[in-house]
C-alpha cells in the first residue's frame, strides 16, 4: 500500500527501513535529526539507531501506512501498527520534516 499513497521518497524509505534495523533507519535521517517517540527525544544518528534497536528488542510489529497529507510544511502519515505492544492494534501519526532528501525531524503521536 505504501506505493499507492505516493509517499515522498525519504518517507517511503523510512517505512521500508522500519522492517530492517537501526542502521537502515539511520540512513533515512540527516546527521542532526531528532526523533520524538513515547515521550522521549533522540537527537543524532547514534541515538536514532539506539531508539530503533530498543524498539525492535521490545516489540514485534508491522506498520502499514494508510494515509498521507501535507500539513504546515510537514508530511503527516497515518500508519496502522499491529504487534505485541500495549494497545495493539493502533493507528499512529508520523510527522516528518524533510530537508534535502532526508528526514530532519520525526514525531510519532498516537
Amino acid at each position: 500500500m505504501t506505493e499507492q499513497l505516493n509517499l515522498p521518497e525519504p518517507v517511503a524509505a523510512y517505512f521500508t527501513a522500519d522492517r530492517l534495523d537501526g542502521d537502515a533507519i539511520a540512513r533515512c535521517f540527516m546527521g542532526d535529526a531528532v526523533v520524538k517517540d513515547e515521550g522521549h527525544t533522540y537527537a543524532g544518528l547514534d541515538a536514532i539507531k539506539r531508539w530503533k534497536a530498543g524498539t525492535s528488542a521490545k516489540y514485534t510489529y508491522t506498520s502499514e501506512p494508510i494515509a498521507c497529507e501535507q500539513k504546515d510544511g510537514l508530511t503527516v502519515v497515518t500508519s496502522h501498527l499491529v504487534g505485541n505492544f500495549p494497545g495493539s492494534p493502533v493507528d499512529l501519526r508520523f510527522f516528518f520534516r524533510l530537508e534535502r532528501g532526508k528526514i530532519a525531524a520525526l514525531e510519532i503521536i498516537p
